[in-house]
């Protein structure tokens, strides 16, 4: 009787865990209450799959898809393009980690601040991004607000670029995954962005936070993040054949099991999805329009070093291409005052300053607790704010123009690092054909306590080479001289 109760209950147990495969993942995130998840089919926009999608959650660094969106919104329309050069405020500088360490008054290019955003998810290049475009912070989160409420995003409220805890800053699932198609369907030209596995910052590599880039067939993007208040976020896009699909998962307990949750959605809802869409019209549609989108005026810094603070030091940023005086002067001349505020804006709570050495200073936190559950206490939300972030992959050292071997060829020195770029990227364009295969780089000097940068084209493999490229810029009035790395 006992034998035959035992094989009764395996046959029982091994039919439920069969039947129960598919859903175990689901049935466990859903226990935790920061979890939500959505799955829309982003060619006709049905909803294929939801859980909580519509439950207010945090954004943390999911924030940056709309510093992100309100980028490539100043870019299509003129305001800004990929060399124009962000340069970083003492506040934008003083932003924690995550970050890429950029001293207060440097800059960097539009375009390597898009892709620190991509792929560390760098707070101090979304806070940069988001003072040049709104003029300040603060006037940037009404924009990235109204934004929001014109994509029909009725569950978000920003209140920074770069999603660092904000009690007055929430988000849905749904409002997620809208944002990640209007991405999608409204900037097209600069959503590739998205998919960038790793890039040369200086001498480090940096590579994507999302791990799924690469892992699962189709998958080309988008945006994760992460804080103790809001758990482990992920927005995914998938593209296979004709059929299209945007997820969300927020809330998980790691970065493994959001991934692996992600990955039981897109296996599950990805053959459910439409193979056409709905007659061309766009699924993420702007229901309003801002007002014109307006850059405040880009205020170079006397001595432009765009190096970050961190080891190993950069000495060029081999994304972009270097801002040129004529793009500088087109932003400038092309500004206006900052927009006003296009939506009232509720009182904010008191702020109140706890001491934390550690972290460089006093953290401001607020004392108001909100309806859900976040640090009581000043220590807690020290704590929160400055959690660790989802495990980072590591940041290789590899051999780019920064770190050059074998000869080079010097075409000036000047004590300006923009000024010397910008002499590179001049010469570069007289001699195209000499410097075809040469990567172009800064190195600082000191003399009589002031730092100069040496403007140099690397890659030649023997004197020779070097002496013989030197000769040929000569003949186009070029001066120059060849030296050993």
């Amino acid at each position: 009787m006992k034998k035959a109760i035992s094989i009764k209950s395996l046959v029982v147990f091994t039919l439920a865990t069969a039947l129960g495969l598919t859903s175990v993942a689901p049935a466990l995130a859903a226990k935790d209450s920061k979890y939500a998840a959505i799955v829309i089919d982003a060619n006709t926009g049905k909803t294929l799959h939801s859980s909580n999608a519509d439950s207010r959650r945090y954004p943390a660094s999911l924030t940056k898809m709309m510093t992100l969106y309100m980028t490539f919104e100043a870019m299509a329309q003129g305001k800004i393009n990929k060399n124009t050069p962000v340069v970083f405020s003492k506040n934008a500088a003083a932003e924690p980690p995550t970050k890429i360490g950029v001293k207060a008054g440097g800059s960097i290019s539009v375009e390597a601040a898009i892709l620190s955003l991509v792929t560390r998810s760098a707070n101090d290049a979304a806070t940069a991004l988001g003072e040049m475009i709104g003029g300040s912070e603060e006037n940037f989160t009404r924009m990235m607000t109204a934004r929001a409420r014109s994509l029909g995003m009725k569950g978000t409220v920003f209140r920074n670029a770069h999603g660092l805890p904000n009690t007055g800053q929430f988000t849905t699932a749904r409002d997620m995954a809208t944002l990640g198609i209007a991405l999608r369907e409204h900037f097209p030209q600069y959503y590739s962005y998205f998919s960038t596995r790793s890039f040369a910052f200086g001498r480090q590599r940096i590579a994507n936070h999302n791990r799924l880039l690469g892992r699962i067939k189709g998958v080309d993007g988008i945006k994760t993040g992460y804080t103790r208040a809001s758990g482990f976020n992920l927005v995914s896009s998938v593209q296979d054949g004709n059929r299209n699909l945007v997820a969300v998962v927020m809330g998980g307990t790691s970065g493994a099991s959001r991934d692996n949750q992600m990955a039981s959605l897109i296996k599950t809802y990805l053959p459910q999805a439409s193979r056409r869409g709905g007659g061309g019209d766009l699924i993420a549609k702007v229901e309003s329009n801002l007002p014109e989108i307006t850059t405040a005026k880009v205020q170079l810094p006397k001595r432009d070093v765009p190096t970050p603070a961190m080891r190993p030091q950069a000495d060029v940023i081999e994304v972009a291409e270097v801002a040129t005086q004529d793009d500088i002067a087109a932003v400038v001349a092309s500004a206006a005052p900052s927009p006003k505020p296009v939506i009232s804006a509720k009182p904010q709570p008191k702020i109140a300053m706890a001491s934390a050495e550690r972290f460089g200073g006093p953290i401001p936190f607020r004392i108001r607790k909100p309806k859900e559950a976040i640090p009581a206490t000043a220590a807690e939300a020290v704590e929160q704010a400055y959690a660790a972030p989802e495990e980072s992959p590591a940041i290789d050292a590899i051999k780019t123009a920064s770190i050059p071997s074998g000869w080079a060829v010097q075409v000036a020195s000047s004590p300006s690092d923009g000024e010397a770029r910008a002499i590179l990227d001049k010469t570069a364009k007289q001699a195209p054909q000499v410097l075809a295969s040469a990567s172009a780089y800064t190195v600082p000097f000191e003399k009589g306590g002031v730092t100069y940068y040496r403007a140099r084209f690397a890659g030649f493999d023997s004197k020779d080479a070097a002496w013989s490229a030197c000769n040929s810029l000569k003949k186009k009035k070029i001066s120059c001289y060849a030296i050993a790395q």
